[in-house]
């Protein structure tokens, strides 16, 4: 990786940690307090990320569309501006429509912000050459919620849930604004040359859209699921409130882990083989736990699970680059992107009653989203020419 390129991962993966960290990390920490402060059930903070996750799968076509024609420098920037003025409005929220409508706000700068935006503006930059930088900042922000929970809970029990939020907005400003507008470059802006080169851009959902968007909205619904429920899903198979706990505390190490090993060993093989192996890891881990049991075999589930989680996340990125290549990237990352987030936006709620009603066995229906995921990319066919699975 040379030097410009460094600059522009670790300024990029910087600014992404730091996203991710005051945004979909920050209700873990704050929901409880916010709720008991406003006089109003932690649901509704839950239900009002919900819906912040829904605004940006509605946005992410339309902000991809325009990385694509200028970009990412003029969106990530705008994102950090708006991802602070929301951080300020929960941080002032006195009632449940000023928390909503600063929710709302903060969908609006993820659909900006978070991943499927970096990788767009990484696409737009280097192309079909971008796998290595979006395995780079995938590298860095996997680190979010082990820098984001402590800071958010350090920050709650010294100076309170509302100047911590207005602390995540101040960062926006003095953080993430200057590292995506100084170090990432400016490119070219996209001028269509003819009439018909000048018409909406189009991208056909064929086949394998479709069968791309089924395995990333299975994968990713498991994902949100598995973040929202882990403790309580570990107990239901037989481990203690202590050995859930710290069977979570390997996922973060375990995605960083099989980063590493992407970026190293996996970086010959296409990205299907990657992300085929991303699906299948938690169901071998479901298999461990469900018939082990206990802590070790709960320590076993997290860090198969995280694994993949680790290597479905550069997936997300690089997979469709490298079927469809760098034309209407941004764009096509938007799309694909859209059913994957309505997904994570419903998973937690759903995931919480089957849990109620399944028991251990919501690792059966976990594991079956999974090897839906699995199945549709064994049926996709089309692949570059020039590489062979």
């Amino acid at each position: 990786m040379g030097g410009s390129e460094l600059r522009i991962v670790l300024a990029l993966g910087t600014a992404q940690t730091l996203a991710w960290a005051s945004s979909y990390y920050l209700p873990a920490i704050l929901a409880d307090p916010i709720a008991r402060d406003l006089g109003v059930s932690s649901n509704w903070i839950f239900a009002a990320f919900s819906g912040a996750l829904v605004i940006s799968a509605l946005l992410g076509p339309r902000v991809g569309r325009r990385i694509d024609a200028v970009g990412g420098r003029q969106v990530l920037s705008i994102s950090n501006v708006v991802m602070a003025a929301g951080l300020a409005m929960l941080g002032w929220a006195t009632n449940l429509t000023w928390l909503i409508a600063a929710w709302l706000l903060l969908g609006i700068g993820m659909g900006m912000g978070l991943y499927d935006a970096a990788f767009a503006t990484l696409g737009r930059i280097y192309g079909s050459s971008a796998r290595r930088a979006i395995t780079g900042i995938t590298l860095l922000a996997g680190f979010a919620s082990t820098v984001g929970w402590p800071l958010s809970a350090w920050g709650l029990e010294t100076i309170g849930w509302r100047n911590t939020c207005f602390a995540w907005a101040a960062a926006h400003l003095v953080i993430g604004l200057p590292l995506n507008l100084f170090f990432l470059p400016s490119v070219p802006k996209q001028t269509p040359q003819t009439e018909e080169a000048a018409a909406p851009v189009h991208v056909s959902i064929d086949r394998s859209m479709v069968l791309l968007a089924i395995a990333f909205a299975s994968a990713w619904a498991v994902t949100s699921a598995i973040a929202a429920h882990l403790p309580r899903m570990l107990e239901a198979a037989g481990a203690t409130t202590v050995q859930a706990i710290a069977a979570g505390a390997l996922i973060g190490p375990a995605q960083v882990a099989a980063r590493v090993f992407e970026a190293s060993l996996m970086t010959r093989f296409h990205p299907l083989v990657s992300a085929r192996l991303a699906c299948i890891t938690h169901p071998i881990g479901a298999a461990v736990l469900l018939t082990a049991g206990g802590g070790v075999a709960a320590s076993a589930f997290a860090v198969l699970h995280g694994a993949g989680n680790g290597i479905l996340t550069i997936a997300r990125g690089t997979l469709p680059l490298a079927i469809f290549g760098p034309v209407n990237y941004g764009y096509r990352l938007g799309l694909l992107g859209a059913p994957s987030r309505m997904t994570q936006a419903l998973a937690p709620l759903a995931f919480g009653f089957l849990l109620d009603s399944f028991g251990q066995n919501i690792f059966l229906i976990s594991s079956a989203l999974s090897l839906i995921a699995l199945a549709a990319l064994f049926a996709l066919r089309r692949i570059t020419p020039d590489v062979e699975i």
